[in-house]
């Protein structure tokens, strides 16, 4: 039977002790790679969730929900995990009214991710062969602790390649922030507040203006990043950041497929039949997410669906920084030291 993951972490509840292995052997590497981090598989991951439902100063939701085919149940083990550890309700429903099932479904997503994320689902991925569809949402609204000026954002230059360049609408703003420079990463860091002080938006500009493939190479080691943050220190800084919005739909099957996790989609090999009570021959057949974040001169917006530095002595350094983000950069939405949503901006 197949099984329609739409959300990394609860699938991971429900593998058999050599999946779980996997992923949870080395869980920030394989993080790292994914690249695309919106929940966690440690342990620490419970408390985690329960942390980022009371951010204060912006709105954010999480909601998960696992709907399983009409006349099956979850089993009492994985459902008490799905409960407990990530607040997850569970409903049933007739795959087998495909169209209805998905638009049941694509509603809910819409509606818990203040309608950023469409279509999460299609109807032709489900039939009266799917077993379970495990949804996981999350919508996140910040406003800057220091806003920019509207009046300040004008179309600047933004590097395509070296010799190609674009013309972007770019906010600037001189103000203190966390600034930092990591040398192992050859790169810039800036991370700025949202309202509430919990949250952050931190940006890592490589160096060279076709720096973004060795930074994300680099930043597969997952002991990097929080080393180069730690170097961070406040100043002020002269900041040109683009304003930006991305939408992407990701196939992870595809993703985790060439990362060498084949069993998981593999008929007899998957070894997920214990998810559902009396279920067979259980195996991933899809999983896939939808991410949508807009950045601007309030704050920023992010939604994301699951479908499945130099090291300073003194601390007052008087000189004033300069973070022009005029080329590809990797950011990563933060709560305190959690990772939310990250992703790479490029034209």
């Amino acid at each position: 039977m197949k099984l329609f993951i739409c959300v990394l972490a609860l699938a991971t509840t429900a593998m058999s002790d050599s999946n779980l292995d996997i992923l949870k052997a080395g869980n920030d590497q394989f993080t790292a790679k994914m690249f695309q981090e919106v929940v966690k598989t440690k342990a620490v991951f419970t408390d985690a969730n329960k942390q980022l439902r009371s951010v204060k100063g912006v709105e954010l939701s999480l909601a998960s929900r696992i709907y399983v085919r009409q006349g099956d149940e979850l089993n009492p083990q994985f459902a008490a995990i799905s409960r407990d550890v990530f607040n997850s309700d569970a409903k049933n429903i007739d795959f087998s009214k495909n169209v209805e099932a998905a638009k049941e479904i694509n509603t809910w997503v819409e509606d818990q991710t203040n309608h950023r994320i469409k279509d999460l689902v299609s109807a032709d991925s489900l039939d009266g062969n799917s077993a379970a569809v495990l949804v996981n949402a999350m919508y996140f609204k910040g406003k800057w602790k220091k806003p920019f000026s509207p009046e300040q954002t004008v179309d600047r230059d933004f590097y395509v390649s070296k010799d190609k360049t674009v013309q972007k609408p770019t906010m600037h703003i001189v103000a203190d922030f966390k600034y930092g420079e990591s040398a192992e990463l050859d790169a810039k860091l800036i991370e700025m507040p949202y309202a509430g002080d919990e949250s952050s938006l931190l940006i890592v500009l490589p160096n060279e203006v076709d720096g973004l493939n060795n930074l994300v190479k680099k930043l597969e080691n997952p002991e990097v990043l929080p080393i180069a943050m730690e170097k961070m220190y406040t100043n002020e800084v002269v900041l040109d950041l683009p304003k930006f919005k991305i939408e992407t739909t990701t196939d992870l099957a595809d993703v985790l497929y060439k990362m060498n996790i084949k069993k998981l989609f593999t008929r007899g090999e998957a070894r997920l039949n214990h998810l559902i009570k009396d279920a067979k021959d259980l195996y991933v057949s899809n999983a896939l997410q939808k991410a949508f974040i807009d950045v601007n001169e309030e704050g920023a917006e992010a939604a994301v669906a699951n479908q499945f530095g130099i090291a300073y002595l003194s601390a007052f350094i008087p000189v004033r920084s300069v973070f022009k983000a005029d080329h590809p950069f990797v950011f990563f939405l933060m709560e305190e030291n959690n990772v939310l949503f990250n992703g790479v901006f490029q034209v």
